[in-house]
């Protein structure tokens, strides 16, 4: 039985990193065992600029080490520059940028809602080969929240694809079974991300026997069946689907009330879970693809380097149950299992 193993250090392909206190406070917990990380640009108010990428890059370096590299993205708006996109990515300012429709999530209430309005910007995209990450959920109120995800697919992210050729996109945090079918239907051109937390958890964990707000994210977990497509794609070795964690902060005040925030905390034991949930699908010599390699392959960058090596031992490895802050403690993901994979110093 492997009782080590050691693989490239991986990348988290979707962040988020917050700001201010919060950010000093967690960014921390990528940085210890990730290289790289796309950083998402949902702030208050939002990153649009390649001029605010730069600045928030700079925050970010200051509260992590030399060894993490942080990614930016510009948040895409129907008054987002085509010039200053290209420029910023010209320029390794940005890497990405990202679609969030009006409303779908945390602070996207400056996302788009005319497809329309954005197709320059998409264009410009395209030509400089820069990829478009999509939250891929529509906000229609009259569709039922569980269906969006499959709704996105056929009314959004097709219709983009299919009019502006050449454009590479990652649907990012996918959930369905839906999904992950879409992705291997594409030859070329489309990678998807997947959580730590999604691979773990299903609609009955955030429902039976009470609210758990800490369950609670968008897209929100589904049913049994697309968690075990989710394992089954990520397991796979498949090199479109790679690690994008979305691990997201708030304060327990902020999920624990009457208005939830969304969002898994789980930066700081992504790793020991993966290795669990890998070893339960007899495929841990494929968790270097998901979490270092195909990443990497689908951006057009490097693996790292550098490595990290994971060990079993015969006792549950303990994680702190909160990151105190200055923001307030922040609760990390419980998956609900014990933990005997743990990340060697």
């Amino acid at each position: 039985m492997t009782q080590h193993l050691t693989l490239p250090r991986p990348d988290d392909w979707h962040l988020h990193l917050r700001d201010g206190a919060m950010l000093d406070g967690i960014a921390p917990e990528t940085a210890r065992h990730f290289a790289r990380a796309i950083i998402m640009p949902n702030l208050v108010p939002p990153v649009v600029t390649g001029a605010e990428a730069e600045a928030y890059r700079n925050r970010i370096r200051a509260a992590t080490p030399e060894s993490f590299t942080p990614l930016m993205t510009l948040y895409l708006t129907e008054a987002t520059d085509p010039a200053d996109v290209v420029a910023a990515h010209a320029a390794g300012i940005i890497t990405a940028v990202k679609l969030y429709p009006a409303g779908a999530t945390t602070n996207s209430a400056s996302g788009v809602r005319d497809f329309d309005r954005v197709r320059a910007v998409l264009e410009a995209m395209a030509e400089a080969g820069i990829p478009l990450l999509c939250h891929g959920e529509v906000t229609d109120p009259e569709i039922d929240i569980f269906d969006r995800e499959a709704v996105f697919i056929d009314r959004v992210l097709d219709p983009i694809r299919r009019a502006t050729p050449g454009l590479r996109v990652v649907m990012e945090h996918i959930t369905t079974a839906d999904a992950v079918a879409y992705v291997r239907s594409q030859p070329e051109g489309l990678g998807a991300t997947i959580t730590t937390h999604h691979l773990v958890i299903n609609r009955n964990h955030i429902l039976v026997g009470g609210i758990k707000p800490h369950y609670y994210c968008l897209p929100v977990a589904k049913r049994e069946t697309h968690r075990l497509a989710l394992v089954e794609a990520a397991s796979s070795g498949d090199a479109r689907f790679f690690l994008g964690t979305d691990s997201a902060p708030h304060s327990d005040a902020a999920k624990e009330s009457a208005c939830g925030c969304a969002g898994c905390f789980t930066a700081t034991n992504t790793m020991s879970i993966l290795a669990q949930v890998f070893e339960s699908a007899g495929a841990l010599d494929k968790l270097a693809a998901f979490a270092s390699q195909n990443g990497p392959r689908f951006y057009g960058l490097p693996e790292n380097s550098a490595t990290l090596t994971l060990q079993k031992s015969d006792r549950p490895v303990a994680y702190p149950a909160k990151i105190e802050t200055g923001a307030g403690p922040v609760t990390v993901f419980d998956p609900g299992f014990p933990l005997y994979w743990r990340v060697l110093d």
